[in-house]
């Protein structure tokens, strides 16, 4: 997460130009979530995300309180796809490989 007022450099997409953003967070909510969730069309990515309140492993059932979705279209999940994949290469080389 970025700093409040923090200005980053991002390549426009028009222009190919780098860009100043500055982060707008004075509506800013951070939530927990243990479960995520995706699904997709033609036209957009779906992810949910939410809190696995199913503590019993013995249940048949899992209950996920979904907290949140997020829509966006294939070319912003593609981007979302690789800024996860370079966070966790980033994650694995400080902090070991996950079990």
């Amino acid at each position: 997460m970025a700093e409040a007022g923090k200005v980053e450099i991002a390549e426009g997409a028009a222009t190919g130009q780098p860009l100043k953003v500055k982060w707008n967070t004075d509506n800013l909510k951070s939530s927990y979530v243990n479960f995520a969730n995706a699904n997709s069309t033609k036209e957009e990515v779906v992810l949910n995300f939410g809190m696995n309140t199913s503590w019993d492993r013995a249940s048949p059932e899992m209950e996920i309180e979904l907290a949140h979705r997020l829509v966006m279209s294939p070319f912003a999940a593609q981007r979302l796809a690789e800024l996860l994949t370079k966070l966790m290469a980033d994650y694995r080389s400080r902090y070991g490989e996950l079990k």
